[in-house]
């Protein structure tokens, strides 16, 4: 799986005019997922965001995670995060099938949810808008091929 994480102030999604998932701190996590990715590497990468300290503490030092500021989370799901560009024109063969992605993405959702947190979350397959206020900006990277 490949998450890229932004610490917002704000998030949005948008489907066809209608916004779908919304919130105000937290994170918006860009989800990607492979072909071999499995139910134990989504709860390992949701545990891994969700204990994420990227938020300033009192001395303003990136100290304190999700948790510890009320933060909520905007799951968007992008098969673009496997993208081959050794071309022009990128391919997405790396990246998996929904039969597999959508299980998956809804597995990552729901350890979140079962932490506690809120989960908005996009349209799997949709054609999206997705706005937000970076805090910081604070945007991290996860590949669970290399950590």
């Amino acid at each position: 799986m490949r998450a890229v994480v932004t610490r917002v102030s704000s998030a949005a999604v948008t489907v066809a005019g209608e916004t779908v998932g919304e919130i105000g701190r937290g994170y918006l996590v860009l989800l990607g997922v492979a072909p071999e990715d499995t139910e134990d590497i989504a709860r390992k990468l949701a545990d891994k965001i969700c204990n994420l300290r990227v938020f300033e503490d009192e001395n303003e030092k990136m100290n304190l995670n999700l948790e510890q500021v009320g933060g909520s989370l905007l799951v968007v799901s992008q098969f673009t995060l496997f993208a081959d560009t050794s071309s022009r024109r990128p391919g997405f063969t790396g990246a998996a099938r929904p039969d597999v992605a959508i299980p998956l993405y809804e597995c990552f959702m729901a350890r979140c949810r079962e932490r506690g947190f809120r989960v908005e979350h996009g349209k799997f397959g949709a054609s999206m808008q997705v706005s937000s206020v970076n805090d910081g900006p604070v945007t991290i990277l996860f590949d669970t091929e290399k950590n």
